[in-house]
């Protein structure tokens, strides 16, 4: 991923504007070389790299793990307060198209409605010249998901740094954060109705990341974004839109006291929550019906062709809703399964429109 990150055309033209990009790898809780590799390549890229004098690079080794504690971290505490704009990006990710992040900076910078903007994620077996029948699904579950509008991708996007500095992660969040942040910046902090014009999707962007495409992985993928859903629905629609004006407006500042103050008032709302619950698809609202109503958003040919994604995809919901709710009827919201992966081959960055 640093690879092909300083490869990216967004510091070229940055330094021909004079103004300096700042690059941190914040090390989670890792126990592996995470750490050693990103300082190694830090250190030959600011000997080497064309645009060296317009680039701080350093890695920030956090000692308690977690995404959650690396973002609020990196927004309120490592980043610089000069910047404007943040990019948070995964770290097992690849940008093959070397505009990509000075698209997605430039979406913001031109569009004054915009609090996020976004690239598009690509599977990486969208690459593979033969791919298998599991993996044609796959890539049809994409095609429907793309079809609903103002989706916020976790793995990479770019938040206007006020934005941000705005948004504190409570630590009881399940590792989905992007459902939490798509409401509370589209909502304007819970002030209003959803404003889909606050996310723009950069043109000409994009990343790769590796599919799930094993059944027993899809499924527990299904269940960590349930779980996380339901944390979302009962946080975002049953308790903080419920709080006065002036909380909402001063999100951060609510939500770390709450952290400070009660540390496990959060797992007591989802408890409160499950007990009002009888059925476990009842989570939250559109569990199991969202695809569906996601596949009617495609021309009339694209959803026959997608129809068979959409079922197999409402049945892999079916049993992760069921997991998910004997996961979280046990006290349990960390739930992170190890990936069942082969590693992200490398790929070959092109140019723009290639």
């Amino acid at each position: 991923m640093l690879e092909s990150l300083f490869g990216q055309s967004l510091f070229t033209a940055l330094a021909s504007r004079n103004r300096l990009c700042e690059l941190v790898c914040v090390a989670n809780g890792c126990t592996d070389h995470t750490a050693a590799v990103a300082r190694e390549i830090f250190e030959r890229q600011g000997r080497q790299h064309t645009n060296r004098d317009w680039l701080s690079c350093h890695v920030t080794d956090l000692l308690e793990r977690g995404k959650l504690n690396a973002w609020n971290q990196f927004v309120h505490a490592i980043s610089s307060r000069k910047a404007q704009f943040l990019f948070l990006m995964d770290a097992d990710i690849l940008l093959r198209h070397k505009q990509t992040l000075e698209n997605m900076l430039t979406a913001l910078e031109t569009d004054g409605q915009a609090s996020v903007s976004m690239d598009q994620p690509r599977k990486d077996i969208l690459f593979k010249g033969r791919p298998s029948f599991r993996e044609r699904l796959s890539l049809l579950a994409s095609e429907i998901t793309g079809s609903s509008r103002a989706q916020l991708c976790a793995q990479l996007y770019c938040i206007r740094a006020d934005v941000a500095r705005n948004i504190h992660l409570p630590k009881d969040l399940p590792a989905c954060e992007d459902g939490f942040i798509k409401q509370v910046v589209c909502t304007d902090f819970l002030t209003r109705e959803l404003v889909p014009a606050r996310l723009r999707l950069a043109q000409a962007a994009e990343h790769t990341f590796e599919a799930y495409t094993s059944p027993s992985a899809i499924v527990k993928n299904q269940k960590r974004q349930i779980i996380g859903q339901t944390v979302v629905h009962v946080l975002v629609d049953e308790y903080l839109k419920a709080l006065p004006l002036a909380q909402r407006l001063r999100l951060a500042t609510t939500l770390k006291e709450l952290d400070r103050a009660d540390p496990p008032w959060l797992k007591r709302l989802i408890r409160e929550h499950l007990r009002k619950k009888r059925f476990f698809w009842r989570l939250y609202h559109g569990l199991l019906t969202h695809r569906l109503a996601s596949l009617a958003q495609l021309p009339a040919l694209d959803r026959l062709r997608c129809l068979p994604a959409a079922l197999g995809g409402s049945l892999a919901a079916l049993i992760a809703c069921w997991m998910a709710f004997r996961t979280l009827k046990t006290g349990s919201i960390d739930y992170w399964p190890r990936p069942e992966r082969l590693g992200l081959d490398r790929l070959e960055t092109v140019g723009h429109g290639t």
